[in-house]
């Protein structure tokens, strides 16, 4: 890292915060102007490696610090070992994620550390909160959406009341529930698509049409609903889930 970073200490929440959008100008820029190369520097079979971005809106691929405690809070580790184990889109947007969160935690830690006041915290804040998440910007770049913690369920649409039995408006609420139907099927053969390439990771069995999946908050892979004894609705009242294999890993649960 020595390439890039400069050591030192911004003092004013004009700094911090200086600071802040240089790193995250330069995460953007590996996430989007620079993707090939950062798939590339992520290669799987290395070891930990993190993400950095630096205040003159540079980054590096690099393994983590040596030094504990280190010098500043770190990127998320070990982003490589997920790379082929998930669509490029939604990698991209897992790191984004984990970028947006060291971020804040990098600028809260001068704020910390160089005494900001209630109001210094608040102000850094609002001036971070006023600009997009990484997530937000890469999602766009890579029109990548969200998979969200469970698959789609399809619910019954209900049938607006009519006040009076006219024709002409008959036809017309006919002919606008006909339209939402077709975007709906639409939206369903969409979402298909985007999950076909995907693996149970309990039978390694590809997404069929139609089947209830669940996807683990924590290592991010999806399953079949049977394959883990999830129905849909037990799903709606699991606010995180957690596959057997994270579930039974102790180093998945709270301290």
């Amino acid at each position: 890292m020595d390439g890039h970073y400069t050591p030192y200490n911004p003092r004013t929440v004009e700094e911090v915060f200086k600071d802040f959008k240089g790193r995250r100008a330069g995460v953007i820029k590996a996430l989007t102007n620079d993707v090939d190369d950062f798939y590339q520097q992520c290669d799987p079979d290395k070891e930990n490696l993190c993400l950095y971005g630096f205040p003159s809106e540079q980054w590096e691929v690099n393994l983590p610090a040596e030094e504990i405690p280190p010098e500043l809070p770190e990127p998320a580790l070990g982003i490589n070992f997920a790379r082929d184990g998930m669509r490029e889109e939604d990698w991209l947007s897992l790191v984004a994620v984990h970028s947006d969160a060291w971020l804040i935690s990098v600028a809260f830690y001068f704020g910390a550390r160089f005494g900001f006041d209630k109001a210094e915290r608040k102000r850094l804040f609002d001036m971070i909160n006023d600009l997009p998440t990484i997530f937000e910007v890469v999602s766009r770049k890579h029109n990548a959406r969200s998979l969200g913690p469970y698959h789609r369920i399809n619910k019954s649409k209900s049938i607006p009341k009519m006040h009076a039995l006219d024709p002409q408006a008959m036809m017309n609420t006919k002919g606008s529930q006909q339209q939402e139907e077709e975007d709906e099927d639409v939206e369903e053969e969409e979402e298909e698509d985007e999950h076909a390439d995907a693996l149970c990771g309990a039978c390694g069995e590809n997404y069929g049409s139609g089947e209830f999946w669940i996807c683990c908050d924590v290592c991010e892979k999806w399953f079949h609903g049977k394959c883990v004894k999830i129905t849909p609705a037990k799903a709606e009242h699991i606010k995180q889930y957690k596959c057997p294999t994270c579930s039974n890993n102790k180093r998945s649960r709270p301290s």
